[in-house]
């Protein structure tokens, strides 16, 4: 007999929500992790850098107090407070997880999980000491890390990636951020927040490359207005580390241009963690540095899955989460559907906030879709000109023939609060008639919704 039912390698959101789900199932259920419980995403990553941000929109609301009628004077930050907070949040959140495995009956098994034939695994655990478990399903949730640039060697002191970004010992004056996906964006936001000059360094003509080009323009534009300065079209070919700070070689369109900082801050991706887990010992499939699998996480070898950025769906927590839950749902004999990529949400967490489902106009152009395209400025939203957060928009793209919701798009505050009606929307396959016969409340950021959609119907009314 096995030692488990199923065994999950990695403790990130992907592992920790298999796990539990798994054991809700009826499953006998281990989790294997090497660090603390949660992963990246809760100790490093989603958590952590959320609590940050929201320190440096705090900072920036009191400085700006007096748009507010308010006076708040000599007002200041403290870094390193600042850091300690974040810390905590992610610590507490840890916490939660290793409660969550108590209440959920989940062995907890700590050490480096390495795979093995006949649907086992070996851990070995700190002092050295290798036992091996036995499972009918073993499920890899091992994530990623940031990947590195051969131009860009990571030394962990001046050229960084987003763990020492986070709990760095001092506040640099300069900083160059290399890559405008999310993380880069959002560090890039708070260091500039917390009065650190940021220079954003992106290979592609846009920033936030994967957003729609609206989104992208009005983020740099609004980037640009809080004096973060933005060099698309260029790429960083060499860093000399040698003086008290670095020197940045960056190519552009008009040649070469010499950039001096304190620290580079390297944000190009993620790389899987799949070498030394033994995926060779077994003959699993990979591709493209990610593991193979079919719509139910299944890989080549049966009684081995995998889930999370491992895998080559979207290397997002809420991604990794519905996998696993798909994943052990089908081992535990439930009819589930396969997840649907083209429905999940993306969001960014700078100020102001991106959050986007579906396809952009462009690709729903490319795919040859007729077309009805409405957008509401937040400007002429009541609620966000109350609120001193007037930038930005909501986009909406509908199929001209069908009514189908084929995109929304939206950047300004709390829109990652607002992206779940468009998602459950249009996983009911609602229509953009349904959404302007829907009475949304007033005055609300979400009205936005309503009104975007209404001009795409030739019958908005507050523009």
């Amino acid at each position: 007999m096995s030692d488990f039912n199923v065994i999950v390698l990695g403790s990130g959101p992907g592992g920790y929500v298999t796990a539990i789900r798994a054991s809700q199932l009826g499953l006998k259920t281990a989790i294997v992790e090497k660090e603390n419980l949660g992963g990246v995403c809760l100790n490093w990553g989603c958590i952590p850098t959320k609590a940050l941000l929201k320190s440096a929109q705090v900072f920036e609301y009191l400085q700006h107090a007096g748009d507010y009628g308010l006076k708040a004077e000599g007002v200041d930050k403290d870094f390193d407070a600042v850091v300690k907070r974040s810390r905590g949040v992610a610590d507490g959140m840890s916490k939660g997880v290793q409660f969550l495995m108590k209440k959920n009956k989940i062995e907890v098994i700590k050490g480096y999980g390495t795979l093995k034939p006949g649907k086992k695994l070996s851990v070995k655990d700190e002092q050295g000491k290798e036992t091996d478990y036995s499972a009918d399903h073993i499920i890899i949730a091992t994530g990623a890390r940031s990947r590195e640039l051969p131009s860009l060697p990571q030394d962990g002191k001046k050229i960084i990636g987003y763990r020492e970004a986070m709990t760095l010992g001092k506040q640099p004056k300069k900083m160059i951020v290399v890559g405008s996906g999310a993380i880069g964006i959002e560090f890039a936001y708070f260091y500039n927040a917390m009065g650190t000059e940021v220079t954003v360094v992106e290979f592609l003509p846009n920033i936030v490359p994967v957003e729609d080009i609206d989104v992208s323009k009005q983020l740099e534009r609004s980037f640009k207005k809080i004096g973060v300065k933005i060099m698309t079209s260029s790429e960083v070919t060499a860093v000399d580390t040698s003086g008290d700070g670095v020197k940045a070689t960056v190519k552009t369109a008009k040649g070469e241009e010499i950039l001096e900082a304190d620290i580079v801050l390297s944000a190009v991706g993620i790389k899987t963690n799949i070498e030394n887990i033994g995926l060779e010992n077994i003959g699993i499939a990979t591709d493209r540095d990610k593991i193979m699998v079919n719509d139910y996480y299944q890989t080549n070898i049966p009684g081995y899955y995998a889930i999370g950025d491992v895998t080559p769906g979207q290397a997002l927590a809420h991604v990794a989460s519905a996998e696993g839950i798909l994943c052990v749902e089908k081992i535990a004999g439930m009819h589930v559907e396969p997840l649907d990529y083209g429905n999940i949400p993306g969001c960014t967490y700078c100020m102001p906030e991106i959050a986007s489902v579906g396809l952009t106009e462009q690709q729903a152009i490319d795919a040859g879709h007729d077309i009805k395209v409405g957008k509401f400025p937040f400007s002429a939203s009541g609620k966000a000109q109350a609120s001193g957060n007037a930038d930005g928009f909501v986009k909406v793209i509908f199929d001209a023939k069908y009514g189908e919701w084929l995109g929304c798009h939206m950047i300004g505050a709390g829109v990652t609060d607002m992206i779940a009606e468009a998602v459950v929307a249009r996983k009911l396959e609602t229509t953009g008639h349904e959404i302007l016969k829907a009475v949304h409340p007033h005055p609300t950021m979400s009205e936005a919704v309503m009104e975007a959609v209404a001009d795409a119907y030739d019958e908005v009314i507050h523009l």
